[in-house]
């Protein structure tokens, strides 16, 4: 089965449009990511950094990121025990070279979510962000990536703050059955 990446800066949605898309079919699963640093955020499975040492020394990590003072990755298993339960995985980046790596691995939908840098950060001081000012760097951050890259792989792209969360979801979905109904036919 096809996974979904949601790639964007902060504050571009892509917890929103992920709870959106849950809520629209209940296979689409966010893939918790590993974070070992400071224990803030709802959606990652704190790990200490020695036990993302031992993940990574057994190969389970598909992918890891440093940010923030943080380190992220993602977790092969969990992605396969995602599919192996009939769900979609649900993932979400900031950068081309994960994104590449991750697609390198396996078969994923890329979808593009933006938003101007003023809304990025309005949309961080309006979420009580306390990082903001990083939240901007990773911004430009995101935005020289996208430009480094002649031809970012993206099936789709929306801009969050013209196009609702709820509308992108069914966009997302409609698109994921598409390709998935594609795939099967050229497997059949």
């Amino acid at each position: 089965m096809m996974g979904v990446v949601l790639y964007g800066p902060p504050a571009s949605g892509k917890s929103t449009v992920t709870a959106a898309l849950s809520r629209l079919d209940t296979r689409f699963v966010l893939v918790r990511k590993l974070k070992a640093g400071d224990r803030r955020g709802t959606e990652y499975d704190f790990v200490t950094v020695e036990e993302l040492a031992r993940l990574r020394a057994t190969g389970r990590l598909l992918l890891e990121t440093r940010r923030y003072g943080n380190t992220y990755a993602i977790d092969r298993q969990q992605v396969s025990g995602l599919i192996t339960a009939g769900h979609v995985p649900v993932v979400h980046l900031g950068n081309i070279a994960d994104l590449r790596r991750l697609t390198e691995a396996g078969p994923w939908m890329t979808v593009l979510l933006w938003i101007p840098r003023q809304m990025c950060e309005h949309r961080s001081r309006q979420r009580g962000d306390h990082d903001t000012a990083q939240r901007l760097k990773a911004w430009d951050e995101t935005l020289a990536d996208l430009h480094t890259h002649a031809e970012p792989p993206f099936r789709h792209r929306f801009q969050t703050d013209l196009v609702t969360a709820d509308e992108i979801a069914v966009r997302i979905a409609s698109a994921h059955a598409e390709l998935t109904a594609v795939a099967g036919d050229q497997h059949a």
